[in-house]
């Protein structure tokens, strides 16, 4: 589906739509602060552009935490794709608030087969995941309201939040109860097998 509809818009709007749409957000650089760890280097060098080395440099860790999961976790998709996609967010070169949605949504696939009980583990995540935001959320404010020159202190806020969305993710990953998706018979003693004769 998805190639399906990026070839119908690519036909009807052309190359303006396959950038606008897809392409940007490869080389997306936003200098204006935001929770992303890279923030502060790309505030500091956005006029003199970025070599392939910086840019490379910048999307290797995302890559190889992709990797990793995905080698690790594919065969119990939805856990999987919620894992990717908080790793995808907390890793990119820009992060605001609107990309917390992408895996808020699918939150719903994996909590019932969590084995974290919302009081204290789950509410310490919490507590850590929200605590660390509002820790970036002051520095921001000083910086965007009242004109104060914190940016040092945002970017080490930003690393901050960086490990508690990485201690919350290997929280999940430790309480969670691996259901593969898709199961492979393994011979005719296997319970899938006996239910077919």
């Amino acid at each position: 589906m998805f190639f399906a509809w990026t070839g119908i818009f690519f036909y009807l709007y052309g190359w303006e739509f396959l950038n606008e749409a897809l392409l940007y957000h490869l080389t997306r650089t936003d200098p204006r602060h935001n929770f992303s760890i890279y923030f502060y280097h790309i505030y500091l060098h956005h006029q003199q552009g970025f070599s392939s080395i910086q840019r490379l440099a910048s999307f290797l860790p995302q890559l190889i935490v992709q990797l990793a999961l995905i080698v690790r976790f594919s065969r119990d998709l939805p856990f999987c794709m919620f894992l990717q996609t908080v790793a995808f967010v907390a890793f990119n070169k820009v992060m605001t608030a609107q990309y917390f949605v992408w895996f808020f949504c699918l939150l719903p696939l994996i909590l019932p087969w969590t084995g974290m009980k919302l009081r204290w583990k789950g509410l310490a995540c919490a507590l850590v995941w929200m605590g660390s935001q509002l820790h970036w959320l002051m520095w921001a404010y000083l910086l965007e309201f009242k004109g104060r020159n914190v940016f040092v202190q945002l970017w080490a806020a930003g690393i901050v939040f960086l490990a508690a969305n990485t201690f919350v993710m290997i929280m999940v990953i430790r309480h969670h109860r691996h259901t593969p998706l898709f199961s492979v018979p393994v011979g005719p003693g296997t319970k899938i097998a006996a239910k077919k004769d």
